[in-house]
């Protein structure tokens, strides 16, 4: 058996088209199907001609993502579907950048509701469909016409799903059995069932296994395969295990059920390549949500190496609770908040990860129990006097400890605090800025001061461990504020007509700036609610720039800045007097302007010249 997952963007008729394809309604849930929308995971039962096959439907909206990736790891074959009215949507674009680091080894394209246009509209859209998907793993993909609804290219779709399905190797029978738990439930007189996708090796009815990270060994009473009682099922093939004296409670989604062979660690060595997108926000050590089989944890991935476009690097993935994978096991990250998608890549050995096990040493027992004394930061020397150790050895230990997530490394002076501690306030100070985001949307963030007030937590830590966890991307700083890393903000429309008024511009003297204090009295005295934050945000975000005594809009600022960088390009330099005439306004302002220049390195004083202060300025 093979495994086909859907794909697509929300309500382009993905759960439809399944049960088109195979006569079962996906959507499991009551709400699913009055909401028109499939929330999770939903199975279907697929006979080709003499090819049997397992269809998982997985959730377009981007709300339900983690439960998409919970069932997308065993996929085979890639059905996008697309629909005809609508193409190519952000969506689609997603599950497509996510299913490139998976298994998936072949995709075909179903341009779904093709009866809504007229022939000559639906050429239109496959067309625009096919460029919008350039780049992607669907980019050679055949691309079929279908209607769930007048049954119109589903004959062909069947035919060519054959096809392809045909020509995929089976899986390796002999190695040891995996099974990502996607579902647990209660069957009345029957006990606890798991499902999900065998993606390698047998299991049979009888086997003793066991149900990792929990070690716990279970007994296979039963089995079935899309309803189907079965004896022996092979890998590919979607499973339903029922395992006597096991309690619901005991199971959850991202378990794995497996044979005695494999073992569950923390720590696993991997081979990591970066989203193109995401190369601006990657490090070298990165905070993640780790996606491995069904389960979703967080944790850190250590490269060997920067990442960079194209290139699959070296690394070591540190989670914060056990899982089990095998070399090959396919792995993808997102980041923390937002959950954009970093990349993903394979387990490269599992020899490496069990050698790496989270089984502390003593010497780092000791020193994660000095620091398991609350919110406290304590340096190497500290550490040292408290765990009776060399202080080079409590280096050492710390630097191993930074890299399995156990400590966070805060700097000014250099410290350590315990991860979970750090984790705790991450989760507080993220509770405070979602609530102060949605209060104020105009305001750029929150100050340390007024986060270690509302907590209750010292302010001189609170702000070293805040930069340390900005540093890792778990939370935005610009200018002074924090806020959440997708918060961006937003004046309300009468904030918007107040500070339009509030520093005008004049057509005849475009580069005359406003009084500073005046300006700032008119903000204090305003009736429009949130003026004071809502100015506060534009000048650390450049809308308003102060200078000296006077404000100027951050676009006078762009043009008097383009003026003066294309004069001295064409005369090599530029005096005082020269920079005045050149913006038309008097010596009152233009020295402080080009002091606010010098001081910002994009220009540099020679006596009473001023020229570009590098070369990348020169030539720009």
């Amino acid at each position: 058996m093979h495994i086909v997952g859907t794909a697509g963007h929300v309500d382009h008729g993905k759960s439809a088209l399944v049960n088109a394809l195979t006569g079962t309604n996906p959507d499991r849930w009551l709400e699913e199907q009055m909401r028109g929308m499939t929330l999770d995971l939903g199975f279907a039962y697929l006979s080709l001609d003499g090819v049997e096959a397992g269809i998982i439907d997985v959730p377009g909206h981007e709300r339900f993502l983690h439960n998409m990736l919970a069932g997308a790891a065993g996929m085979e074959l890639l059905l996008l579907v697309v629909a005809a009215n609508e193409g190519v949507r952000p969506q689609t674009v997603e599950h497509l950048q996510i299913l490139r680091y998976l298994n998936v080894r072949a995709t075909i394209i179903a341009v779904t509701k093709s009866d809504l246009l007229s022939p000559e509209d639906l050429a239109r859209s496959c067309d625009e469909i096919r460029s919008a998907l350039h780049g992607t793993i669907a980019q050679e993909a055949l691309l079929i016409p279908v209607s769930s609804t007048t049954r119109d290219g589903l004959d062909e779709l069947q035919t060519r799903m054959r096809s392809v399905l045909m020509q995929f190797p089976p899986r390796s029978p002999e190695a040891p059995a995996y099974l990502p738990i996607d579902r647990v439930f209660v069957l009345p007189g029957h006990g606890t069932i798991v499902t999900g996708t065998l993606m390698q090796g047998t299991l049979s009815t009888g086997d003793r296994v066991k149900l990792e990270p929990s070690g716990k060994a279970v007994r296979i009473r039963s089995l079935q395969s899309f309803g189907k009682p079965q004896q022996t099922v092979a890998g590919g093939a979607r499973v339903a295990a029922n395992l006597p004296g096991v309690e619901v409670s005991e199971i959850a989604r991202g378990e794995v059920l497996t044979a005695s062979e494999l073992e569950p660690s923390q720590t696993f060595a991997v081979q990591f390549a970066a989203l193109p997108e995401a190369l601006p926000i990657l490090r070298r050590r990165n905070a993640v949500r780790a996606y491995v089989g069904s389960a979703e944890i967080l944790g850190t991935l250590v490269l060997d190496e920067e990442p960079r476009e194209g290139a699959t690097i070296g690394g070591t993935l540190f989670l914060r609770r056990a899982t089990v994978a095998y070399p090959g096991t396919a792995f993808v990250v997102r980041r923390l908040s937002p959950k954009n998608l970093l990349g993903g890549g394979r387990i490269e050995s599992a020899a490496f990860a069990n050698a790496k096990s989270d089984v502390k040493s003593h010497d780092e027992d000791s020193v994660l129990g000095v620091l398991r004394r609350g919110f406290v930061a304590m340096t190497a020397t500290e550490i040292s006097r408290e765990a009776n150790l060399r202080e080079a050895r409590v280096e050492a230990l710390l630097k191993n400890l930074e890299s399995s997530g156990d400590v966070l490394a805060v700097s000014r002076p250099a410290a350590f605090i315990e991860a979970s501690e750090a984790e705790k306030l991450l989760q507080a100070v993220l509770r405070y800025l979602e609530e102060a985001e949605t209060r104020e949307p105009w305001a750029m963030g929150t100050t340390s001061v007024t986060i270690a007030r509302a907590l209750d937590v010292p302010e001189a830590l609170l702000v070293r461990v805040l930069n340390a966890l900005a540093d890792e991307g778990r939370l935005a700083r610009r200018a002074g504020f924090f806020s959440t890393t997708g918060h961006s903000p937003q004046l309300t429309t009468e904030q918007q007509a107040f500070f339009e008024e509030l520093v005008p511009t004049d057509p005849s003297n475009p580069f005359l700036p406003a009084e500073l204090a005046a300006v700032a009295a008119r903000v204090r005295q305003s009736p429009v609610i949130g003026a004071g934050r809502a100015f506060d945000m534009l000048l650390a975000k450049g809308a308003f720039v102060k200078v000296n005594e006077e404000l100027y809009r951050g676009t006078q600022i762009a043009q008097i800045r383009a003026r003066l960088q294309g004069f001295v390009r064409e005369h090599g330099r530029m005096t005082m007097a020269e920079f005045r005439d050149l913006i038309g306004t008097s010596r009152k302002y233009a020295v402080p302007l080009l002091e606010w220049f010098d001081a910002r390195g994009i220009t540099v004083r020679s006596g009473d010249y001023r020229m570009l202060r590098t070369a990348e300025e020169v030539q720009a």
